[in-house]
């Protein structure tokens, strides 16, 4: 299904940028960023807007939805966005997708995820910019059924120094 006009007008407007369809219609369907620094962004219509992401940033994305009978859909994604001709995985609501950090479904994982994402922030931290590696060992590990260690500034130093020398 192609998304609406209006949308891929979005989409065509900046190319080089990852493009993140939001949507929030109360207690149906919940779309929502848990961290990120979206370089722009394009409201749709009153339930939907579109953030954009230029490459190399991180953010996480809650999908919620529910219908008569209770939550249908309880997911978060936490991706790294990737540069023209960069490899990467798609994303429902993601327009090119990006590089896949973690993926989670159900909302005790989620929730999980969620106080993860708290304790990086209560070391007075951005979660975009902690260590992808940290967002990894922490898919890894709710997968397998184990609480993830936390992240430690030693942590996030080691990965600044990384991030400072890598070419």
């Amino acid at each position: 299904m192609m998304p609406p006009a209006d949308v891929r007008a979005a989409y065509k407007a900046a190319p080089h940028l990852t493009h993140v369809e939001l949507t929030w219609r109360e207690g149906r369907i919940e779309h929502w960023l848990r961290f990120g620094q979206p370089v722009a962004e394009q409201r749709i219509d009153r339930f939907r807007r579109i953030v954009s992401f230029a490459p190399d940033s991180v953010f996480a994305f809650v999908r919620w939805a529910s219908n008569d009978y209770g939550t249908v859909v309880s997911r978060m994604d936490i991706a790294r966005t990737v540069g023209p001709g960069d490899a990467y995985q798609t994303l429902p609501f993601v327009r090119r997708g990006g590089e896949l950090l973690l993926s989670i479904n159900g909302w005790p994982r989620v929730e999980k995820v969620l106080h993860a994402i708290d304790a990086v922030a209560a070391l007075g931290l951005d979660p975009s910019e902690a260590a992808p590696e940290h967002w990894r060992h922490v898919h890894n590990r709710l997968t397998v059924g184990q609480d993830p260690r936390p992240y430690a500034l030693d942590q996030h130093r080691a990965w600044l120094t990384r991030r400072r020398i890598s070419p």
